[in-house]
């Protein structure tokens, strides 16, 4: 594991897509190498781009690598894509549309399926982002899935996030309703060329007068038209402003310490999960289930037995 780790922090991109693949896959050396992991202290500039599917977020982020790498950055991007509810497999098309920056050495592309993760992210999402921060990179940036209402999920891993809108869509009612009003640092009008731009506009505005009044920061709303590279630059000048300004005000560390607190307890969970599921192997599981089936014994007492019982055998 030292090996793969050296060769992580070397940059390696086939070792970075192997230690992905270990955290996906859930494999024994999963908790060995995020032991290695959570030794790293997180330096890049993590993005969030979500929306609509259908707001043009791959191709905003195929232009944000390109402004970027002018600069001299190394970026990595994970585009998480719909798995299938049935193969559980998913299409991969983010990672099609970029495919041009596949042979920059300063840019690394992971596409990964939501595989039923709600949210709009992956369930390996954070540790991937550990995993491409300890590659080295600058930024990196998370397309979110782009299911609409249930994106709210990016706000605890991106330290800055940005919802790409359209105009003639009624997405800014769709923004309201979902939340994403609250988890906007930046908002995105794409292909402003269309009729309604200003109408959604002033609309975002209200939005953020009514809901941000006491917010120390006021996200901008910045006019795109990604296929012709209009309206990039001021994209990433405002990402820049509001990486700055969160870490000037300490909101980035606590952001962060807030993000470490979430993720102790998702892995407390794993663990009690894992163990739930090698007890359910057992016998005596399906007959206590049998016993509760035929009100012989009360679900909550059961419930409340197990868990001592996995907590002593844990502690064993």
């Amino acid at each position: 594991m030292e090996r793969l780790i050296q060769k992580i922090i070397q940059g390696d991109k086939r070792s970075v897509a192997k230690a992905i693949t270990i955290i996906e896959n859930d494999l024994q050396e999963k908790y060995d190498l995020l032991q290695h992991l959570y030794l790293h202290k997180r330096r890049a500039h993590v993005i969030g781009i979500t929306g609509a599917p259908g707001a043009g977020k791959s191709t905003l982020v195929d232009r944000l690598i390109q402004e970027i790498r002018g600069e001299g950055l190394k970026i990595a991007i994970i585009a998480i894509d719909p798995s299938s509810p049935f193969s559980g497999g998913a299409l991969l098309g983010d990672r099609v549309r970029m495919q041009k920056h596949a042979t920059d050495s300063g840019v690394f592309i992971r596409s990964m399926g939501s595989r039923g993760t709600l949210g709009g992210l992956a369930k390996a999402t954070k540790e991937t982002v550990r995993i491409l921060d300890m590659m080295g990179n600058d930024l990196i940036v998370i397309e979110t899935v782009g299911v609409g209402q249930s994106e709210l999920e990016i706000m605890n891993v991106a330290d800055s996030t940005v919802v790409v809108l359209n105009p003639g869509a009624g997405d800014s009612i769709q923004a309201f309703k979902a939340g994403l009003m609250e988890i906007a640092d930046i908002f995105v009008i794409n292909k402003s060329d269309l009729p309604g731009t200003q109408k959604l506009y002033h609309e975002i505005e209200l939005l953020i007068e009514t809901t941000k009044q006491k917010a120390e920061w006021k996200p901008p709303i910045v006019k795109t038209i990604s296929t012709e590279h209009q309206g990039i630059i001021e994209l990433w000048t405002s990402l820049q402003n509001h990486f700055s300004f969160i870490k000037e005000k300490g909101i980035l560390d606590r952001q962060r310490r807030e993000d470490l607190a979430k993720e102790f307890e998702e892995i407390l969970h794993q663990f009690f999960q894992h163990q739930i599921e090698q007890w359910k192997k057992q016998d005596t599981y399906h007959v206590i289930m049998d016993q509760i089936y035929h009100q012989k014994l009360n679900l909550i007492d059961v419930a409340k037995q197990t868990y001592q019982q996995l907590i002593n055998e844990k502690n064993e």
